[in-house]
């Protein structure tokens, strides 16, 4: 089942960092964030990834291009006949990435809209950002969305009080997407998906358009979004903050996501 993320933001809460690099590309421990996120969906079978590029695009090309380079020891001959060896392995070697430049200015929305044709005839895939990690079991939420029938299954998770809120009926139905709620609580968008390719008759060819403001909430009014609630660790990396806890947990051994 090939993965989508959002790996175009310019990440404008977390300066510190993005002014130099695109935000799935600041690290945690010696890895960028895109790369723990990755880790975790191939721990569970999903190593077919489409990475829609946008703000400094080039450095997150750069870093698969050279990823050899960049994760084995290795001996160069010199002169002209020259030769490399790479002598360490890696479980990365069965990845399949793709790279699409889906633009610097466009919204997840047209993101998403131009690496349809990546999809090809797969019924389901998963989505996600670029930005975020958690302990999130993904068979469950394939599994959760094969059963409820909607076109697309939203993670729900409980939020740090600056979100927009989801609404979840009994039946874990969305019934709302609320940008700014009044009050902390409840549940919010945790930004892992599983989605059926329907998805893409709700997209517009409109460059400033959220997935998160008009097609979820279009999906939420026909019941085509539903939930599945996530009681575990999640957590994004939107300020320095919360790169420095993220960091501090993976130095202390004590990172809930790293399930591999």
């Amino acid at each position: 089942m090939k993965v989508v993320i959002f790996c175009g933001g310019k990440g404008t809460r977390l300066r510190e960092e993005t002014e130099y690099r695109p935000k799935p590309m600041v690290p945690i421990g010696h890895r960028p964030i895109l790369w723990h996120i990755m880790k975790l969906y191939a721990h569970y079978g999903h190593t077919d990834f489409i990475l829609c590029l946008g703000y400094k695009g080039e450095m997150i090309q750069n870093f698969f291009r050279n990823y050899l380079w960049m994760t084995s020891d290795v001996t160069l001959r010199l002169g002209r006949d020259p030769e490399i060896k790479f002598h360490d392995r890696h479980t990365e070697e069965n990845w399949f990435v793709t790279l699409a430049d889906t633009g610097e200015e466009t919204m997840t929305a047209r993101r998403l809209k131009k690496i349809e044709r990546y999809i090809g005839d797969d019924e389901t895939f998963l989505l996600t950002y670029g930005d975020g990690v958690g302990d999130v079991h993904i068979p469950s939420i394939i599994a959760e969305h094969k059963k409820n029938g909607a076109l697309m299954t939203i993670t729900a998770v409980h939020p740090s009080g600056r979100f927009g809120e989801l609404e979840l009926a009994p039946n874990d139905r969305v019934t709302g997407f609320n940008e700014k709620p009044q009050a902390e609580g409840g549940w919010i968008n945790g930004g892992f998906f599983a989605v059926s390719r329907g998805v893409f008759d709700y997209l517009e060819n409109v460059e400033d358009v959220m997935l998160e403001r008009g097609p979820l909430n279009k999906l939420a009014a026909k019941g085509n979004l539903a939930a599945y609630r996530h009681e575990g660790f999640w957590q994004p990396m939107d300020t320095y903050q919360e790169f420095l806890y993220l960091n501090r947990l993976w130095r202390e051994n004590r990172a809930p996501w790293k399930v591999w």
